[in-house]
């Protein structure tokens, strides 16, 4: 079994995980997870997601509106959002970006919360966990502009775009993705990244990998990510995992 697993996108207040969270979650550590990173999406799950963090010591939280609720979040939901940036486990702000597949926020709107989000990572010094989904032009375009620090997790942007990505200073987020059968892309990607900008997720609930695709996710489940992720690149599966574990703790600032 691995150890040393930072698990650095999550969503553990999920109504997925209503049934067992918190036997879930308190289980995790005897699974090797050292850390998570559960990420808030609008103003309820921020809240949560706060609240999970001061329940377990090894996760922290990250809050932001996601481009999926931005057409419904007020000036009211961002002020008290603001307000829980003081908390000493939010680590970061996110889950934010742009999301042109499903469009289910007007993409101004999207822009609009996303831009308003990367100026108040830059004002609290925090890292931003970037969502980008068929919107890789205009999400280059505004990260090159406010140039924050932070990762563009679940990625699923070319080798090309992943260079621009570092180039940055930024780091990017591999998942399950890497494992499915058709994973061209992210394939190309990991065989490009250096290991020093690669940070381990899951996504839980979702993107689950092979062996489990279709299944639940849970931090549990990047020992299959890395497994593949050190194939490609040629290195132990340990080796790999503690690399990206000294990564996230860097990013995020957590000893």
């Amino acid at each position: 079994m691995y150890s040393n697993i930072f698990d650095t996108h999550a969503h553990y207040d999920d109504s997925r995980f209503d049934e067992d969270r918190n036997a879930l979650i308190s289980s995790l550590k005897s699974k090797g997870i050292s850390h998570i990173i559960n990420c808030g999406c609008d103003l309820k799950s921020c809240i949560t997601t706060v609240s999970l963090a001061e329940s377990f010591d090894f996760i922290y939280a990250a809050v932001g509106i996601h481009a999926h609720e931005a057409d419904e979040a007020t000036e009211s939901d961002l002020q008290k959002i603001k307000k829980l940036y003081s908390n000493k486990k939010v680590v970061a702000v996110g889950e934010i970006g742009l999301d042109y597949h499903y469009n289910f926020s007007p993409r101004e709107r999207q822009i609009e919360i996303f831009e308003c989000q990367l100026m108040l990572s830059k004002e609290l010094d925090l890292p931003v966990i970037i969502h980008d989904r068929e919107a890789h032009e205009d999400t280059m375009n505004l990260l090159k502009k406010y140039r924050p620090k932070g990762v563009v997790h679940c990625f699923s942007g070319s080798a090309e775009m992943a260079k621009e990505i570092v180039k940055l200073g930024m780091y990017i987020g591999i998942g399950g993705a890497v494992t499915f059968k058709n994973a061209k892309k992210p394939v190309e990607v990991v065989e490009y990244l250096p290991v020093d900008r690669l940070l381990l997720e899951t996504d839980a609930p979702y993107m689950t990998p092979v062996p489990f695709r279709g299944q639940r996710c849970d931090s549990s489940h990047i020992a299959y990510t890395a497994e593949k992720i050190a194939e490609i690149k040629g290195i132990d599966v340990q080796e790999l995992i503690n690399i990206c574990n000294e990564n996230a703790k860097q990013l995020f600032t957590i000893k």
